[in-house]
């Protein structure tokens, strides 16, 4: 009777220490997985997720810029600055004199590329910016909306952007005959009798639609790295990108 209960105990053991060591094996998988997801001390930091999230942006902006500084980058692309609302009007009236016919796209072709010549100074304004993100920032970024960090470059970057763009779309302007085509638009509109003198700045306008473009092309780049596991090309943005799927 003794032998058999041995015998009956040790199968227990034989069958039963198996299943208990895989349980645990699966137990300290999950903990593992659980630890990553939450940050409890799992194998990646605060730090390395706030440099996992500037190099995405480091990626994106650089994108972003090298896009639409090369020449037709604006003009062949959703992001195509068009004559100004209030500029339709003399444009318009303008095309139907002589010399005027083909008005409206020579000056939509240059303020495009006085866009394209200002968008590669960008750069040093955004890196500052995404140099500054702070852990508590990237944190809030990383597991905030799909187009949370482009939100963020534009909330902390588009003053300094405006003031470095403006004189460098103005330099462009001239640097592409853009500006003394519109003067020869806005002088020939002027003489047409019975119209309200007019003349629309364009420096601003230019400067304001060139940055409206930049972020939307930043905002396409970051939804195709939160949404796409194969655009993330290094170790760090699989890792950091990971958490928020």
């Amino acid at each position: 009777m003794l032998r058999r209960s041995i015998f009956l105990f040790a199968l227990t053991l034989l069958f039963t220490l198996p299943a208990q060591a895989q349980f645990g094996k699966t137990l300290n998988k999950l903990k593992s997985q659980a630890d990553e997801v939450l940050g409890g001390g799992g194998p990646l930091s605060e730090e390395k997720i706030g440099e996992g999230l500037k190099e995405a942006l480091n990626q994106g902006v650089d994108k972003a810029v090298t896009k639409l500084a090369t020449e037709n980058g604006y003009y062949a692309s959703p992001y195509k600055i068009l004559i100004p609302e209030e500029a339709q009007v003399i444009v318009s009236r303008v095309s139907a004199l002589p010399g005027f016919g083909n008005v409206e796209r020579d000056l939509t072709q240059r303020l495009n590329q006085a866009a394209e010549l200002a968008a590669s100074k960008a750069s040093p304004i955004f890196v500052d910016a995404i140099t500054g993100l702070t852990i508590k920032d990237a944190m809030n970024l990383l597991m905030g909306e799909q187009d949370a960090a482009t939100r963020y470059l534009e909330s902390n970057t588009s003053s300094a952007l405006t003031t470095a763009f403006q004189p460098v779309i103005k330099s462009s302007l001239d640097e592409v005959n853009a500006t003394d085509l519109w003067r020869s638009i806005v002088t020939a509109y002027n003489k047409i009798p019975f119209v309200k003198k007019t003349d629309p700045e364009l420096d601003a306008y230019v400067t304001n639609r060139a940055l409206e473009g930049m972020f939307g092309l930043i905002e396409v780049k970051e939804t195709e790295l939160r949404d796409n596991p194969a655009l993330r090309n290094t170790e760090l943005l699989k890792q950091v990108f990971a958490r928020q799927d």
